[in-house]
């Protein structure tokens, strides 16, 4: 093993750092823990990440990053979609702002934080294509990824410190690269170090008035991490007591971290999820009651006199006017997204909530601004804080993360109420996509920007991935869509 100048004389049996653990369970972890559920769960998630990619490319805040690519350097041995050959730092930071702009991914969700797993996907392609690795190795990449990411939401919710859960994807990216990269133990709690000491952004970015950046933000951590694990297979070392050490995690967030990673258990990924609506996983289980309100009673959404929202805590907070800010207030796609008031209202009015519900044109038109002002959230009780009493007080809260528990009451001008419960939605881990759910959000979020011979060819391959070089998904990839509604030249 290569020695370290800054290795300390306690770096052994039980005396070792979280970093160093964390890098022995990504050194230890092998294919065989992967139960065949697993896989192919990790392969829907794929997919359904890879929707978002396509979908994304003529977003207009993502050609934007375009141009910025593009004005610094070209060139590489990863091929992408739109920029062709790029370095692998920059195809991992392209990759995941086109998976994650659209706000249309995976969650997972503790009982304090949440994080999008698939932030991790962008630079497991990039390191995977130009390693020429299989999809055998990509997938076991994303297995550590998504462990890592979950546990750490669970035993460190950055997120009620005001820090984003950015924060724990450091971590989680970083682990998986060094996996693909074959570097070793001390190499790997290195670049852990590096990586949780440098990216410590703010949950503002989500906060309202929520601006492009959130779609955005963990493609910079990515590209950053890409260069951190690089620089520690060059054997440069980096702080591995962030989280125990002087000025740490537990000094500065107040937040001790306690994990057993001696343990190759993988199953928290059978707890991540999709989404069915392209909006924030919180407002999901409302959606979902209002889209069956729709469908059953298909009221006159003119005739509505108000909607009251009865949810847990942690949706109040972040989308229904909570410590996040206001959610009425909205005339953008990334305030829309993460406003219950106006996912509830579009959904009653179009019947879905995909990404056409959040072009300029449609947040901005009279009847969903007026509906949603119609809308009001708020908890079962009035006691927010602290967390635990405010949990026993309230029935909602209390079964957060297990259940995400809503109350849809509309009223109608004449009288009428029409009411609506939900403990879940399709799409959580109690009612989860299978291969034909996740194949059919991905049509509809591509339809019209790839052939159908190339959605066909994308599904074979991701659906027998472990028998496919990486490159051969890359290469389908990146043929430009079709249709593209931005000019580069805007």
């Amino acid at each position: 093993m290569t020695k370290y100048k800054s290795d300390q004389p306690n770096l052994s049996g039980t005396n070792l750092y979280q970093t160093e653990r964390m890098a022995q369970f990504v050194h230890s972890v092998n294919a065989n823990v992967i139960s065949p559920d697993i896989m192919e769960q990790l392969k829907r998630h794929l997919l359904d990440a890879i929707g978002s990619l396509i979908q994304a490319q003529h977003s207009p805040a993502v050609l934007k990053l375009v141009s910025q690519i593009r004005a610094l350097e070209s060139g590489g041995n990863c091929q992408t979609p739109l920029l062709g050959n790029l370095p692998v730092d920059r195809a991992a930071q392209w990759y995941t702002a086109l998976i994650r702009y659209p706000d249309f991914m995976d969650n997972f969700i503790g009982k304090e934080a949440t994080c999008h797993p698939s932030d991790n996907i962008g630079p497991l392609l990039a390191s995977s294509q130009s390693l020429g690795l299989t999809g055998k190795d990509f997938l076991l990449s994303m297995a550590i990824a998504y462990t890592i990411e979950c546990q750490l939401v669970e035993k460190l919710p950055v997120m009620i410190k005001g820090f984003d859960h950015t924060v724990l994807y450091a971590y989680s990216v970083t682990a998986a690269l060094c996996k693909l990269y074959k570097l070793s133990v001390m190499q790997t709690a290195h670049a852990l170090g590096m990586a949780g000491t440098s990216f410590v952004p703010l949950v503002t970015s989500r906060a309202s008035y929520t601006y492009e950046w959130k779609g955005l933000a963990s493609s910079m951590v990515a590209l950053g991490c890409m260069n951190i694990v690089l620089l520690a297979r060059e054997n440069m070392t980096g702080p591995i007591s962030v989280f125990e050490g002087p000025k740490g995690i537990a000094q500065i967030m107040d937040m001790k971290l306690e994990h057993d990673w001696s343990v190759n258990d993988i199953n928290i990924i059978r707890k991540c999820i999709l989404k069915s609506f392209n909006a924030e996983v919180h407002t999901q289980s409302s959606l979902e009651a209002a889209l069956e309100i729709r469908q059953e009673y298909n009221p006159d959404c003119a005739e509505i006199e108000s909607i009251d929202i009865t949810t847990f805590l942690t949706a109040y907070h972040i989308v229904g006017g909570g410590v996040y800010g206001d959610r009425e207030f909205v005339h953008s796609k990334e305030q829309a997204d993460h406003s219950l008031p106006y996912v509830l209202a579009v959904i009653l009015l179009d019947g879905e909530v995909y990404p056409d519900q959040f072009q300029e044109e449609r947040i901005n038109q009279p009847d969903v601004q007026e509906l949603l002002r119609k809308v009001h959230v708020d908890t079962v009780s009035p006691m927010h804080k602290p967390l635990p009493f405010a949990g026993f007080l309230d029935p909602y809260t209390d079964a957060y993360p297990e259940k995400l528990k809503t109350k849809l009451v509309i009223k109608m001008k004449n009288g009428d109420k029409i009411t609506k419960e939900k403990d879940d939605y399709h799409g959580f881990y109690t009612r989860p996509f299978d291969w034909e759910d996740t194949i059919g959000k991905f049509k509809k979020l591509t339809v019209g920007l790839i052939s159908d011979q190339t959605t066909e060819e994308i599904i074979e391959i991701i659906k027998n991935f472990e028998s496919h070089r990486v490159l051969e998904l890359t290469e389908i990839l990146e043929a430009e869509p079709v249709n593209h509604a931005y000019s580069f030249n805007n």
